[in-house]
Protein backbone atom coordinates (compact mmCIF):
# COMPACT_ATOMS: atom_id res chain seq x y z
CA UNK A 1 0.00 0.00 0.00
CA UNK A 2 2.83 2.39 0.92
CA UNK A 3 4.94 1.91 -2.23
CA UNK A 4 2.31 2.91 -4.76
CA UNK A 5 1.62 6.14 -2.88
CA UNK A 6 5.32 6.98 -2.87
CA UNK A 7 5.63 6.43 -6.60
CA UNK A 8 2.65 8.66 -7.34
CA UNK A 9 3.94 11.56 -5.19
CA UNK A 10 7.49 11.77 -6.66
CA UNK A 11 6.54 12.96 -10.18
CA UNK A 12 4.41 15.71 -8.69
CA UNK A 13 7.20 16.87 -6.43
CA UNK A 14 9.69 16.84 -9.26
CA UNK A 15 7.35 18.83 -11.45
CA UNK A 16 6.87 21.40 -8.69
CA UNK A 17 10.62 21.63 -8.13
CA UNK A 18 11.15 22.06 -11.86
CA UNK A 19 8.59 24.87 -11.99
CA UNK A 20 10.19 26.52 -8.99
CA UNK A 21 13.62 26.25 -10.64
CA UNK A 22 12.26 27.70 -13.87
CA UNK A 23 10.72 30.62 -11.96
CA UNK A 24 14.02 31.19 -10.14
CA UNK A 25 15.85 31.17 -13.46
CA UNK A 26 13.34 33.75 -14.85
CA UNK A 27 13.75 35.87 -11.76
CA UNK A 28 17.53 35.74 -12.15
CA UNK A 29 17.27 36.73 -15.82
CA UNK A 30 15.01 39.67 -14.90
CA UNK A 31 17.38 40.64 -12.13
CA UNK A 32 20.30 40.51 -14.57
CA UNK A 33 18.37 42.71 -17.04
CA UNK A 34 17.53 45.17 -14.25
CA UNK A 35 21.21 45.20 -13.22
CA UNK A 36 22.22 45.95 -16.83
CA UNK A 37 19.62 48.75 -17.07
CA UNK A 38 20.85 50.14 -13.76
CA UNK A 39 24.43 50.14 -15.08
CA UNK A 40 23.32 51.95 -18.23
CA UNK A 41 21.48 54.54 -16.15
CA UNK A 42 24.57 54.98 -13.94
CA UNK A 43 26.75 55.51 -17.04
CA UNK A 44 24.29 58.09 -18.42
CA UNK A 45 24.18 59.88 -15.08
CA UNK A 46 28.01 59.91 -14.94
CA UNK A 47 28.19 61.35 -18.46
CA UNK A 48 25.62 64.05 -17.59
CA UNK A 49 27.53 64.93 -14.42
CA UNK A 50 30.80 65.18 -16.38
CA UNK A 51 29.07 67.52 -18.88
CA UNK A 52 27.78 69.70 -16.04
CA UNK A 53 31.24 70.12 -14.45
CA UNK A 54 32.65 72.44 -17.24
CA UNK A 55 29.42 74.48 -17.16
CA UNK A 56 29.70 74.89 -13.39
CA UNK A 57 33.38 75.89 -13.65
CA UNK A 58 32.65 78.45 -16.40
CA UNK A 59 29.75 79.84 -14.35
CA UNK A 60 32.03 80.14 -11.33
CA UNK A 61 34.70 81.93 -13.39
CA UNK A 62 32.13 84.36 -14.80
CA UNK A 63 30.82 85.07 -11.30
CA UNK A 64 34.35 85.75 -10.03
CA UNK A 65 35.09 88.05 -12.98
CA UNK A 66 31.85 89.98 -12.41
CA UNK A 67 32.67 90.35 -8.70
CA UNK A 68 36.17 91.65 -9.51
CA UNK A 69 34.81 94.15 -12.02
CA UNK A 70 32.25 95.38 -9.48
CA UNK A 71 35.01 95.87 -6.90
CA UNK A 72 37.16 97.76 -9.43
CA UNK A 73 34.21 99.96 -10.35
CA UNK A 74 33.53 100.71 -6.68
CA UNK A 75 37.20 101.63 -6.07
CA UNK A 76 37.27 103.87 -9.16
CA UNK A 77 34.08 105.63 -8.04
CA UNK A 78 35.53 106.25 -4.58
CA UNK A 79 38.80 107.60 -6.03
CA UNK A 80 36.94 109.91 -8.40
CA UNK A 81 34.73 111.17 -5.57
CA UNK A 82 37.82 111.84 -3.44
CA UNK A 83 39.53 113.75 -6.26
CA UNK A 84 36.39 115.82 -6.90
CA UNK A 85 36.13 116.68 -3.20
CA UNK A 86 39.82 117.68 -3.12
CA UNK A 87 39.48 119.92 -6.21
CA UNK A 88 36.41 121.60 -4.66
CA UNK A 89 38.34 122.24 -1.41
CA UNK A 90 41.25 123.74 -3.36
CA UNK A 91 38.86 126.00 -5.28
CA UNK A 92 37.29 127.18 -1.99
CA UNK A 93 40.74 127.89 -0.54
CA UNK A 94 41.65 129.87 -3.67
CA UNK A 95 38.41 131.89 -3.36
CA UNK A 96 39.13 132.68 0.30
CA UNK A 97 42.65 133.84 -0.59
CA UNK A 98 41.22 136.12 -3.27
CA UNK A 99 38.79 137.61 -0.77
CA UNK A 100 41.58 138.22 1.75
CA UNK A 101 43.66 139.87 -0.96
CA UNK A 102 40.71 142.13 -1.86
CA UNK A 103 40.25 143.07 1.80
CA UNK A 104 43.95 143.94 2.14
CA UNK A 105 43.75 146.05 -1.02
CA UNK A 106 40.79 147.97 0.47
CA UNK A 107 42.77 148.58 3.65
CA UNK A 108 45.69 149.82 1.55
CA UNK A 109 43.32 152.17 -0.26
CA UNK A 110 42.06 153.56 3.05
CA UNK A 111 45.65 154.14 4.21
CA UNK A 112 46.43 155.98 0.96
CA UNK A 113 43.41 158.24 1.50
CA UNK A 114 44.53 159.00 5.05
CA UNK A 115 48.04 159.75 3.78
CA UNK A 116 46.58 162.18 1.25
CA UNK A 117 44.64 163.96 3.97
CA UNK A 118 47.79 164.28 6.06
CA UNK A 119 49.64 165.74 3.07
CA UNK A 120 46.87 168.31 2.59
CA UNK A 121 47.11 169.28 6.26
CA UNK A 122 50.87 169.62 5.96
CA UNK A 123 50.43 171.90 2.93
CA UNK A 124 48.04 174.17 4.84
CA UNK A 125 50.49 174.32 7.75
CA UNK A 126 53.29 175.28 5.34
CA UNK A 127 51.17 178.14 3.95
CA UNK A 128 50.52 179.39 7.50
CA UNK A 129 54.24 179.21 8.20
CA UNK A 130 54.93 181.30 5.09
CA UNK A 131 52.51 183.97 6.25
CA UNK A 132 54.16 184.00 9.65
CA UNK A 133 57.56 184.48 7.97
CA UNK A 134 56.24 187.44 6.03
CA UNK A 135 54.85 188.97 9.24
CA UNK A 136 58.19 188.42 10.91
CA UNK A 137 59.89 190.25 8.00
CA UNK A 138 57.58 193.23 8.50
CA UNK A 139 58.36 193.28 12.19
CA UNK A 140 62.09 193.21 11.35
CA UNK A 141 61.69 196.19 9.05
CA UNK A 142 59.94 198.17 11.76
CA UNK A 143 62.64 197.14 14.18
CA UNK A 144 65.32 198.41 11.74
CA UNK A 145 63.66 201.79 11.61
CA UNK A 146 63.51 201.91 15.41
CA UNK A 147 67.09 200.70 16.12
CA UNK A 148 69.93 201.58 13.77
CA UNK A 149 72.42 199.46 15.67
CA UNK A 150 70.37 196.35 15.06
CA UNK A 151 70.04 197.02 11.32
CA UNK A 152 72.73 194.60 10.24
CA UNK A 153 71.36 191.86 12.41
CA UNK A 154 67.83 192.56 11.15
CA UNK A 155 69.04 192.42 7.53
CA UNK A 156 70.67 189.11 8.17
CA UNK A 157 67.51 187.91 9.81
CA UNK A 158 65.51 189.14 6.84
CA UNK A 159 67.82 187.30 4.47
CA UNK A 160 67.38 184.13 6.49
CA UNK A 161 63.64 184.64 6.51
CA UNK A 162 63.66 185.06 2.73
CA UNK A 163 65.60 181.84 2.33
CA UNK A 164 63.21 180.07 4.66
CA UNK A 165 60.33 181.46 2.62
CA UNK A 166 61.85 180.08 -0.59
CA UNK A 167 62.37 176.74 1.09
CA UNK A 168 58.77 176.80 2.28
CA UNK A 169 57.62 177.48 -1.27
CA UNK A 170 59.72 174.65 -2.57
CA UNK A 171 58.30 172.47 0.17
CA UNK A 172 54.80 173.50 -0.93
CA UNK A 173 55.64 172.49 -4.49
CA UNK A 174 56.99 169.19 -3.26
CA UNK A 175 53.89 168.69 -1.11
CA UNK A 176 51.68 169.30 -4.16
CA UNK A 177 53.70 166.78 -6.14
CA UNK A 178 53.39 164.31 -3.27
CA UNK A 179 49.64 164.94 -3.20
CA UNK A 180 49.44 164.16 -6.92
CA UNK A 181 51.45 161.00 -6.37
CA UNK A 182 49.16 160.00 -3.52
CA UNK A 183 46.12 160.53 -5.73
CA UNK A 184 47.73 158.46 -8.45
CA UNK A 185 48.52 155.76 -5.91
CA UNK A 186 44.93 155.85 -4.69
CA UNK A 187 43.65 155.38 -8.24
CA UNK A 188 46.06 152.51 -8.77
CA UNK A 189 44.95 150.88 -5.53
CA UNK A 190 41.31 151.21 -6.60
CA UNK A 191 42.11 149.68 -9.99
CA UNK A 192 44.08 146.91 -8.27
CA UNK A 193 41.04 146.20 -6.08
CA UNK A 194 38.83 145.95 -9.15
CA UNK A 195 41.32 143.65 -10.84
CA UNK A 196 41.37 141.52 -7.68
CA UNK A 197 37.58 141.28 -7.80
CA UNK A 198 37.78 140.31 -11.46
CA UNK A 199 40.36 137.63 -10.66
CA UNK A 200 38.13 136.36 -7.85
CA UNK A 201 35.14 136.08 -10.18
CA UNK A 202 37.28 134.29 -12.77
CA UNK A 203 38.42 131.82 -10.10
CA UNK A 204 34.81 131.28 -9.09
CA UNK A 205 33.89 130.63 -12.73
CA UNK A 206 36.70 128.07 -12.95
CA UNK A 207 35.32 126.42 -9.83
CA UNK A 208 31.85 126.09 -11.36
CA UNK A 209 33.41 124.79 -14.57
CA UNK A 210 35.15 122.12 -12.48
CA UNK A 211 31.74 121.22 -10.97
CA UNK A 212 30.28 120.93 -14.50
CA UNK A 213 33.22 118.76 -15.59
CA UNK A 214 32.73 116.51 -12.55
CA UNK A 215 28.99 116.22 -13.28
CA UNK A 216 29.71 115.30 -16.90
CA UNK A 217 32.18 112.66 -15.73
CA UNK A 218 29.58 111.18 -13.36
CA UNK A 219 26.95 111.25 -16.10
CA UNK A 220 29.31 109.49 -18.52
CA UNK A 221 30.14 106.92 -15.86
CA UNK A 222 26.45 106.28 -15.11
CA UNK A 223 25.59 105.87 -18.81
CA UNK A 224 28.58 103.57 -19.34
CA UNK A 225 27.58 101.41 -16.36
CA UNK A 226 23.97 101.27 -17.52
CA UNK A 227 25.06 100.32 -21.01
CA UNK A 228 27.44 97.68 -19.67
CA UNK A 229 25.11 96.04 -17.13
CA UNK A 230 21.78 96.87 -18.71
CA UNK A 231 18.63 96.71 -16.58
CA UNK A 232 19.76 94.98 -13.39
CA UNK A 233 20.16 95.56 -9.68
CA UNK A 234 22.74 98.27 -10.50
CA UNK A 235 20.19 100.30 -12.49
CA UNK A 236 19.10 102.19 -9.35
CA UNK A 237 22.70 103.13 -8.61
CA UNK A 238 23.27 104.18 -12.24
CA UNK A 239 20.08 106.25 -12.24
CA UNK A 240 20.98 107.93 -8.95
CA UNK A 241 24.46 108.70 -10.25
CA UNK A 242 23.01 110.19 -13.43
CA UNK A 243 20.51 112.30 -11.42
CA UNK A 244 23.26 113.61 -9.11
CA UNK A 245 25.42 114.44 -12.13
CA UNK A 246 22.55 116.38 -13.77
CA UNK A 247 22.02 118.35 -10.53
CA UNK A 248 25.75 119.14 -10.40
CA UNK A 249 25.74 120.23 -14.06
CA UNK A 250 22.72 122.54 -13.55
CA UNK A 251 24.27 123.98 -10.37
CA UNK A 252 27.61 124.58 -12.14
CA UNK A 253 25.94 126.24 -15.16
CA UNK A 254 23.92 128.55 -12.93
CA UNK A 255 26.96 129.51 -10.82
CA UNK A 256 29.11 130.01 -13.93
CA UNK A 257 26.50 132.35 -15.42
CA UNK A 258 26.44 134.41 -12.20
CA UNK A 259 30.25 134.57 -12.06
CA UNK A 260 30.38 135.51 -15.76
CA UNK A 261 27.84 138.28 -15.23
CA UNK A 262 29.78 139.66 -12.24
CA UNK A 263 33.06 139.51 -14.21
CA UNK A 264 31.38 141.32 -17.12
CA UNK A 265 30.16 144.08 -14.76
CA UNK A 266 33.67 144.49 -13.34
CA UNK A 267 35.06 144.64 -16.90
CA UNK A 268 32.58 147.40 -17.75
CA UNK A 269 33.71 149.33 -14.67
CA UNK A 270 37.37 148.86 -15.68
CA UNK A 271 36.60 150.08 -19.19
CA UNK A 272 35.76 153.47 -17.63
CA UNK A 273 38.87 153.49 -15.42
CA UNK A 274 41.33 156.02 -16.87
CA UNK A 275 44.41 154.60 -15.11
CA UNK A 276 43.59 151.07 -16.31
CA UNK A 277 43.08 152.32 -19.88
CA UNK A 278 46.42 154.14 -19.75
CA UNK A 279 48.06 150.98 -18.46
CA UNK A 280 46.52 148.87 -21.23
CA UNK A 281 47.49 151.36 -23.93
CA UNK A 282 51.05 151.78 -22.62
CA UNK A 283 51.85 148.03 -22.32
CA UNK A 284 51.51 146.04 -25.58
CA UNK A 285 51.67 142.71 -23.76
CA UNK A 286 48.44 143.40 -21.91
Amino acid sequence: MDQPETGSIQPTVFSDIKKILEKCAGYEEKQNQLSLEELDLAKKRTAATSNLIPLLSSTTLNTEKQTGMAQERTSLTREQTRLSTRSTELANIRTDLGRERTFMAEQRTDLSVQRTELANRRTSLAEGRTKLAQTRTDFAKERNSMALQRTDMARQRTTLSSQRTDMARERNVLAEKRTDLSRNRTMRALTRSRLSLQRTELARGRTYLAVIRTGLAFLTLGLALFRYFGVSAWSLFDGGLAAISLIMILFGIRGFQKAKKAERDITNVLSRDSWYLDLVNSSPEV
